[in-house]
């Protein structure tokens, strides 16, 4: 099959340390452009990835019709523009998550949804660690699941870092509590009816640097998490059932090109003694997504996920944040 022409919008970290490396080492996809307001970075950045053009505008790139997909990592404020902008001109687009700063904002995107491939880039929904845990919870091995747990953070109180920037949609939820959320509708396969908040907001930048959250998926199921920019780097998920409980190690950053290990409790022993390992074989999320997106692209096919799946991400994040204004449950 022949790769897919991609482009890049912003010299942003993500892109160059982790998406652009496993993309260019992916099947389907050869990364031919990237842009940058600054020409001067642009071309930096392109000659150490071994990009063969570089662009000073996201406009000059936008209009090259070599390129058949965009790869958007702009700040988050900037999501939803320039990917209009990019399937406006014809380009299918995976943006980073979150897609949009509010549901109504993502729901823009349909007016080009039906024109072009557009998905947010939870690259954790390709990693066969999750489809494995998910095909265990679906043949019932765990019995009943009534709980997942999730915690992801990390430190960082850098003032000139864009996750400390409250106008570009910094802080914990928009930067990784949205993987909490993304990952339990994916296992529980259903959206939550009601969700409660507690954050704590940073008082200078403002931004919520600590948020733990109950979600009500009905039927008992529920997730409870904590996301915080200003806690030690630790992310671990649990999935709870009335028989057995699974534990994800390493369930957002797995290390590409290293194996992972998933762990099955029995319960038989309180001191671990019951716990059971498999071992995921090494891959690389981030390849594997970018490998998806251009499948999709040359077979003209469905996405998994699309932008009726983002909107939905984002109505329980818009909850979230209503709730903690108002101290009450809000229903997505």
């Amino acid at each position: 099959m022949k790769k897919v022409v991609w482009g890049v919008l912003s010299t942003a970290k993500i892109g160059r340390e982790k998406v652009i490396p496993a993309m260019q080492a992916a099947s389907l996809c050869e990364i031919r452009a990237i842009a940058s307001r600054d020409l001067q970075r642009a071309r930096a950045s392109a000659a150490s990835l071994g990009i063969p053009v570089a662009y000073g505008s996201y406009e000059e790139l936008l209009a090259d019709p070599d390129i058949e997909a965009i790869y958007n990592p702009l700040p988050n404020d900037q999501h939803v523009p320039l990917t209009l902008a990019a399937a406006r001109a014809g380009k299918h687009v995976l943006c980073e998550k979150p897609l949009a700063l509010d549901a109504r904002q993502a729901a823009q995107l349909r007016e080009v949804a039906s024109k072009v491939h557009i998905m947010e880039a939870f690259m954790v929904r390709f990693h066969p660690q999750w489809d494995q845990v998910r095909a265990q919870m679906r043949s019932g091995d765990l019995g009943a699941v009534r709980n997942i747990q999730t915690w992801f953070s990390y430190f960082n109180t850098n003032p000139d870092n864009i996750r400390n920037h409250l106008a570009q949609g910094g802080g914990a939820l928009y930067d990784i509590g949205c993987y909490a959320v993304a990952t339990a509708r994916y296992l529980f396969e259903c959206e939550p009816q009601r969700v409660i908040a507690l954050v704590d907001r940073d008082p200078s930048f403002g931004t919520d640097r600590t948020i733990s959250a109950l979600l009500d998926f009905g039927a008992g199921r529920r997730l409870v998490f904590t996301a915080s920019t200003q806690c030690v780097p630790y992310q671990r998920v649990q999935i709870v059932g009335e028989k057995k409980r699974i534990e994800i190690k390493i369930p957002f950053n797995a290390p590409a090109g290293k194996s992972t290990d998933v762990l099955t409790d029995d319960g038989s022993a309180l001191d671990g003694s019951g716990i059971g390992s498999r071992t995921i074989a090494a891959c690389d999320q981030y390849g594997l997504q970018g490998d998806a997106f251009s499948h999709a692209i040359r077979t003209q096919s469905p996405l998994p996920w699309g932008v009726d799946d983002a909107v939905a991400n984002m109505r329980v994040i818009d909850a979230l944040f209503a709730s903690e204004k108002s101290g009450a449950w809000v229903a997505p």
